[in-house]
């Protein structure tokens, strides 16, 4: 327990109880949280902070939004589970919501992120023998270096990175990867008549908000088109309005052949996951061939419709867009030689650190901690900023204010 420092008496007996009863799995900034409103977070000894992750977007719509919360609480009073062993009165509504939102034939609702990832892969390959003549047990999905969808058997299977990888295999077959926001790499990919599709995240999250280059997803969903494999977009974190358009792939105007939606679905009260795709893809898979007991559950069916309104409703995709300017501009501004680069889209934010010890963005974000603002560093050398979509102006220079004097004491 040794990075506990700055924290309390009080904080520090809920560290420990986690640390002797719970899986050692995370490694979390030391702060324990008790409350959350709009784009602050309360800890248990009644501190205020900014929250610069949301819940690596999954409450893009503000902690516990009013609305979305009523509607959570009076679903939740009614009918909260029928599985799908029975019809509910919600869950055509929620498919008929969103299918129109998106713009697709249909929707295979799941839970998680990570379960939304699996779905999409089950339903390319599907596609892939009934549809595009793959040879049974040939199918290959192909996906970009420095990807990540979780940390299932699966998700690690395609991952570059050994902390998530390593220790755990054997790894599932069919997998195949191309370096990232490289078109020539996946054209040649491609050509392999046994790829069903390519799945790729319109800018890498967790890899720490690498953005690609101008065209590179209209040059992915053309090149998928060419060679007749699908495009699947992980829009689990770079959706829903982060990047200052509904979706990531928006900002090229591509639609791609499955969409995978998760986290902000639910304005972060629980877990909701959706896959969408036309009939022609969606429409492989029978009854008994792919389920969850809590997907398309009437909780989260009333509370997907009302996350999904409130963002249109309240234009959370504009503000991140004017906010997300106002926070990239101001941060340059800082000149600090400790930042060598800072980078996003919309409120999808990060710096990379310029510094030869490794552990100076941890110390770094102790020091946010300490000054009222949440971050968390991501491989080593970056952070990400990455604020609710309600934040405004002055709350954005307040921040940069509070990085400005953490990257001071640093310095």
């Amino acid at each position: 327990m040794s990075s506990n420092h700055n924290v309390s008496a009080n904080a520090l007996k809920y560290l420990e109880l986690e640390d002797k009863f719970g899986a050692h799995n995370y490694h979390p900034i030391p702060v324990v949280l008790e409350k959350g409103e709009g784009v602050y977070l309360y800890d248990v000894d009644g501190k205020k902070y900014f929250d610069f992750l949301s819940g690596y977007s999954a409450v893009n719509q503000g902690h516990c939004h009013p609305e979305i919360v009523k509607t959570l609480q009076t679903q939740a009073s009614k009918l909260t589970l029928t599985s799908r062993a029975f019809h509910n009165n919600l869950l055509g509504e929620y498919e008929a919501y969103i299918t129109s939102y998106f713009g697709y034939d249909k929707v295979l609702p799941m839970n998680t992120g990570v379960e939304g990832g699996e779905t999409a892969i089950k339903l390319a390959r599907r596609w892939g023998y009934n549809v595009k003549g793959i040879p049974e047990n040939n199918a290959k999905i192909i996906f970009a270096e420095g990807n990540f969808w979780g940390r299932t058997l699966a998700a690690i299977s395609s991952s570059t990175d050994p902390s998530s990888f390593k220790g755990f295999g054997p790894f599932m077959p069919g997998f195949g990867l191309v370096p990232y926001n490289n078109l020539v790499a996946l054209e040649k990919e491609l050509k392999d008549n046994n790829v069903a599709a390519f799945m790729v995240e319109p800018i890498q999250g967790e890899a720490g908000v690498v953005l690609p280059d101008d065209g590179y997803l209209k040059g992915v969903r053309d090149l998928c088109t060419k060679y007749n494999v699908l495009f699947i977009a992980d829009e689990i974190q770079t959706g829903l309005a982060r990047t200052g358009k509904m979706l990531a792939c928006d900002h090229e105007n591509v639609r791609p052949d499955i969409l995978i939606l998760g986290k902000a679905l639910s304005g972060g009260t629980l877990p909701i996951s959706a896959v969408l795709a036309d009939d022609i893809v969606m429409m492989q898979i029978k009854p008994g061939e792919h389920g969850s007991t809590y997907g398309g559950n009437p909780l989260a069916c009333a509370v997907a419709m009302k996350s999904l309104e409130v963002l249109k409703s309240e234009n959370m995709a504009e503000n991140a867009h004017a906010m997300g300017q106002l926070l990239r501009t101001e941060l340059e501004k800082l000149n600090s030689p400790l930042i060598k680069l800072v980078r996003g889209r919309g409120l999808l934010n990060a710096i990379v650190i310029d510094h030869k010890d490794p552990e100076i963005s941890w110390e770094l974000c102790l020091h946010l901690r300490d000054l009222g603002l949440l971050a968390k560093p991501t491989h080593g050398d970056k952070i990400r900023f990455a604020p609710p979509l309600i934040i405004n102006e002055s709350q954005i220079k307040e921040a940069v204010q509070i990085i400005s004097e953490a990257l001071k004491k640093i310095a």
